[in-house]
Formats: C-alpha cells, structure tokens, sequence
C-alpha cells in the first residue's frame, strides 16, 4: 500500500512539473517577438489602401487636400484653388486571427475651392467589408490578405456622395519582411452597380518602410488608379471630365477610360505605445492630368485593441 502511495505522489508531480513547463513554454511562444511587431499600417491612400494584418483598431483620420490652382477637364479649363478637408474614423475588429470586419469610409467633407465653384459641405458615403489572411508565413515574412469592401450611397450628393447604386471593392493586400525592412503593397479593382453613375477603376499602392526606432519608422508610398470604363455623367450636369476624383469621390467621368492618375509622397510613423501608432503623410500628383489632385497632407491616429 505505501508503494502504491509513493507512486501515484511521484506521478502527481511529474505531471505537475509537465504542466507547469507546457504553459511555460506556450506563454514564452505567445509573447514572443513576431516580425509583424516592427510593420506599420499605411497613412496615405486611406479608404483604399488596407492593411495585410489582422488588428481590432479605431482609426481616426483627418485629410486636408490641396486643389489645383487650374482644373483641367475634357477641352477646357478653369481657375479652381482651394482646399478639401475630410475628417474620418475607420474601425476593423478581428473575428479571429486571421478574419477581420472592416469599415473604410465615413466622415465629413469639407469642399472650398477659392474660385468657380461654390463651397459645398456633406457626408461621405459608408463602406464596409471583411478580409483574411490567407497566407501568414512567419519564417518568411510574408502575408497576403484578400478582402472586399461595399460602398453603400449613403452620402450628401453636395460632395459628389450619395449617388449611383453603390460598388464593390476586391482586393488582396500583401507584405513581405526583410527584418526592419519591410514591403506593402495593394491591388484592388472598384467593380460599380451602375455603369452610367460610377466608373469601374484599378486601384494599387505601395509603401517601403524601414523601422529605425519606436518613434520614427520613415516610409514612401506610391498610390494609383487607371480609369477603367466611362460613365455618363458630367460636373454640374454640363462639364465633361477627363479624370476622376481618386479615393474620395467616383465622378462617373464620360471621359476617362484609360486615364491613370499617380501619386508619391512620404511620411513618418511613431509607436507611442504598444497599442497607439500616430502618423503623417505628404503626396502630390505626379501625372497629367492630375484632376483635383495638386497635394495632400494626411494625418492619423490608430489605437489597437
């Protein structure tokens, strides 16, 4: 009887220390280092630009564009200027660790052009959708996310929102890690329900960033789209456009197929925290026609959950 006593204390213990040691080591793998630690979500390109990771976040943004001094359209043009200021807050929750809800676009518009044009003020349409992480390689650095996007009109057509029968946003999101070295990249294509009112368009970006310390992690980013179909539809009813209006507002230009319309600019991201990044980005257009596109200054704020 006491052997037996003796033999099941001895197994109690060994299964204990086992124990003890399996969480231990589980724990150690938890929080251990992940090369996602040192990558940075993209500040420019905001509405279409997304991530590759998989976060729960709030994301405020606040976009203060600069218009061209002359706006260039189908066989004319006219002094425009100005400014247009969009003030917006996004949210991603992730389902799990690979599945994420996403909001994109809401906010407020703010358009003031200094010539021809009235200022207009309004809502921005809402747009919403999931991505997952279908590739996560940890021993290469690599992630590829694949995601759609609804825009639903939800907006104030004073600010060219709200009209139309809404559209679709494929894309898939990669990035590749060379330590602190890292590549983003996004390939989208905008699919609209109603031809007449929006344009079919290509959208991709691209950001090189390198983390040379918690609270300056430098980047450049390129940001484009090429117009795919023509709509039927004119500025003010009577102005045929040749370009259209980038990430904010689809004109369902009659002009525009084949027009691609190029960004580039840089920027700088900071990890406050673990959990709050803040950034700031300058882009201009680099391409003619630029449309509405002189430059622009984003600035962000991002608190993970």
């Amino acid at each position: 009887m006491k052997l037996n006593t003796n033999l099941t204390a001895q197994a109690g213990t060994a299964a204990l220390v086992l124990a003890a040691a399996t969480t231990a080591a589980y724990g150690a793998d938890n929080n251990s280092p992940s090369w996602l630690d040192n990558t940075i979500s993209p500040v420019s390109n905001p509405i279409y630009f997304e991530d590759a990771k998989i976060n729960s976040e709030v994301h405020p943004v606040y976009m203060y564009h600069f218009l061209p001094d002359t706006f260039n359209f189908y066989g004319g043009k006219v002094p425009l200027g100005g400014d247009v200021q969009v003030m917006a807050v996004q949210l991603r929750y992730a389902l799990t660790d690979r599945l994420a809800i996403i909001a994109t676009k809401d906010g407020y518009v703010q358009f003031q052009p200094d010539h021809t044009l009235a200022g207009r003020y309004g809502w921005a349409d809402l747009a919403a959708g999931l991505k997952y992480a279908l590739v996560d390689d940890k021993d290469n650095q690599l992630l590829v996310t694949p995601g759609l996007t609804v825009t639903v009109p939800t907006g104030s057509t004073d600010v060219w929102q709200g009209h139309g029968s809404g559209e679709e946003n494929v894309f898939v999101s990669a990035e590749k890690g060379f330590n602190k070295f890292h590549v983003l990249g996004n390939l989208g294509f905008i699919v609209p329900n109603d031809f007449d009112q929006d344009t079919a368009q290509l959208h991709y970006s691209l950001q090189l960033d390198y983390y040379v310390h918690q609270y300056f992690i430098p980047f450049v980013a390129l940001n484009g789209e090429t117009i795919l179909s023509n709509g039927k539809q004119k500025l003010l009813g009577v102005v045929p456009l040749n370009t259209e209006g980038y990430d904010l507002i689809n004109f369902g230009s009659s002009e525009a197929a084949g027009t691609t319309q190029l960004t580039l600019g840089g920027g700088i991201r900071s990890r406050l925290t673990k959990n709050i990044d803040v950034g700031a980005a300058y882009e201009a257009g680099v391409v003619h026609p630029v449309g509405i596109f002189d430059s622009r200054v984003t600035v962000d704020v991002i608190w993970r959950f």
